[in-house]
């Protein structure tokens, strides 16, 4: 394996994006594995995809693509738009704020090089990493939806809201997603949990998260929405 794509969709993050881009520059990964971004502006009407353009043009090295939604469509049909451009043996899920370390590139993508995982999700309530202390009821919530999930799925996941889910992209390309906004999370665990021989790690990871002050975007009414998703796609809905 000798490429990490790196797939970011954003929606309104001119506060975060350029931060976000900038340290994704600097990690160094493992083995000498290469990186890109695809990054899928999600029709922002704030500054955010002037700034991804002037970043990309000020750093042509780092292989950034471009690529923009007329009208905002959701997460899930960011990372759907990207999925096609990747060029990349292995591909992450980066959002665009400032919540998810880059710096934990390196522990995500281990078990997928050495050759004992096919998909890696990040857990933020697993291992020693700094988390942000917010928010009891989304920790509350975020454990119930995990647990209905597995039931359902039979995995034994301890955070399957997580942004940062890695996939070799074997496993990704082959599976076909529908939900255009946070359904993707639900969706995707059901359907490789459903992939025959599948090989699913967890890894701790830290954890920065937002206030609704910060820009944090998800509402009490996505959780509502994910409780549909895992009984849709585990249940009425297997393709």
């Amino acid at each position: 394996m000798t490429k990490l794509s790196l797939i970011i969709p954003c929606y309104n993050e001119e506060a975060s994006i350029q931060t976000v881009l900038e340290r994704i520059c600097h990690i160094s990964l493992q083995r000498g594995l290469e990186k890109e971004m695809i990054i899928v502006d999600d029709g922002s009407t704030d500054k955010t995809f002037q700034i991804i353009c002037d970043f990309a043009e000020q750093y042509p090295q780092f292989r950034i693509r471009i690529l923009q939604h007329e009208k905002n469509r959701g997460k899930g049909a960011c990372i759907r738009t990207a999925i096609p451009e990747t060029q990349g043996d292995i591909i992450l899920i980066q959002d665009a704020d400032l919540e998810y370390n880059p710096a934990d590139y390196n522990k995500l993508v281990e078990p997928i090089i050495e050759g004992h995982a096919d998909v890696v999700y990040g857990s933020r309530f697993r291992g020693s990493e700094a988390h942000r202390v917010l928010f009891f009821l989304h920790s509350t919530a975020n454990k119930f939806l995990t647990f209905w999930s597995n039931v359902f799925t039979g995995l034994n996941l301890t955070d399957m809201e997580t942004g940062y889910k890695m996939f070799r992209k074997d496993i990704l390309k082959n599976i076909r997603l529908k939900e255009n906004r946070f359904g993707f999370e639900p969706e995707v665990t059901a359907k490789i949990s459903r992939v025959k021989k599948i090989r699913i790690y967890e890894v701790g990871i830290s954890y920065y998260g937002r206030t609704y002050a910060d820009g944090k975007k998800i509402r009490w009414t996505d959780g509502v929405k994910a409780l549909y998703y895992i009984l849709k796609y585990n249940i009425f809905s297997r393709k």
